[in-house]
């Protein structure tokens, strides 16, 4: 069982409280640019392993060549069938939908966030956005390529991250 979701990234930065010295104010270079990066991440709680795609847009095009690969990358097969539970995004539901042969997919009900362990990740992939400043959307990308590649190594950290026995009972 397999969970997919998708999070914006971009060149607008992504403030966070730190600490600082009594008296003095932190500083940080704020230009709001709206130009923007998707991260598709697809999440194995039971392992805690996880898959990572950098695209530009979010749309069922682009969801179909990721779903695709994915389903490549994991070896999906008539002999290894995948569930794969999701939100009910638009673009997950269009009739330009392709879905893999061998995955299955289930929606989770609609404005339910919190039964989405997927949900959970983007904290781990914001982390080294916070309170910086990127001049090019290039220079993001590969912060958050690294990024991902890192977190595929963190399979204990993401498995007590998005244990979902806590809400399936």
């Amino acid at each position: 069982m397999w969970f997919f979701d998708e999070h914006r990234v971009g060149l607008k930065p992504i403030l966070r409280k730190v600490w600082s010295p009594v008296g003095e104010r932190p500083i940080a270079i704020v230009q709001h640019r709206y130009e923007w990066l998707y991260v598709y991440g697809f999440v194995e709680p039971k392992t805690g392993k996880t898959y990572w795609y950098l695209v530009p847009r979010v749309n069922t095009q682009w969801l179909n060549l990721v779903l695709a690969t994915f389903a490549s990358e994991v070896g999906a097969c008539s002999q290894k069938i995948i569930l794969l539970v999701q939100d009910q995004a638009g673009w997950h539901r269009s009739a330009k939908f392709n879905l893999p042969s061998a995955i299955i997919t289930e929606f989770l009900p609609p404005y339910s966030p919190q039964l989405q362990p997927a949900e959970r990740l983007w904290s781990l992939v914001d982390e080294p956005l916070a309170n910086e400043h990127f001049e090019t959307i290039e220079q993001l990308e590969d912060v958050l390529a690294a990024r991902c590649c890192h977190l595929q190594e963190m399979t204990t950290q993401v498995k007590n991250l998005t244990d979902t026995k806590s809400f399936l009972v």
